[in-house]
């Protein structure tokens, strides 16, 4: 029987933009994707010689206008298929927890995108990806990971 060398899977890095509503309940933003206007979180390629975390946080300021603190650790990972111009290709999204403090009133995807603020069980119901709306339900479950 012969070893296959498995490829490893590209990688994105992703944003999840999370504030908390005057009520106190946790929300986080949504945005269509450009193309087929799915519900997701800002994501993107890593950027050479740029931390992962300060990639995520360039992904929600260009399609989301977002300013804030992102965290450097990395809150969780999904795989998601993502459209290539003449194929798909599997990757893995890094996510990282992005603490909104303000959105600009102009960014570079403004009009390309909608968006949405939204409790993380919505946020869940409302993704198409499997694997995005499996972490949202874990993070909905476990909100402690939003407490400070």
């Amino acid at each position: 029987m012969s070893k296959r060398k498995r490829r490893a899977l590209s990688t994105q890095v992703a944003a999840l933009p999370v504030r908390r509503a005057s009520d106190g309940r946790l929300e986080v933003l949504l945005v269509t994707s450009r193309e087929t206007r799915r519900w997701i979180i800002p994501k993107g390629w890593p950027i050479k010689g740029v931390p992962n975390h300060i990639a995520a946080a360039h992904e929600a300021r260009e399609e989301a206008g977002l300013l804030g603190c992102v965290r450097k650790g990395r809150i969780g990972r999904y795989q998601a298929w993502k459209r290539l111009h003449d194929s798909f290709e599997l990757v893995e999204v890094d996510v990282y927890r992005f603490d909104v403090d303000s959105q600009f009133d102009t960014w570079p995807e403004k009009g390309q995108r909608s968006f949405r603020w939204v409790d993380l069980k919505a946020a869940a119901d409302l993704v198409d990806e499997p694997g995005l709306a499996k972490l949202l339900h874990e993070l909905a479950g476990n909100e402690d990971v939003f407490a400070d």
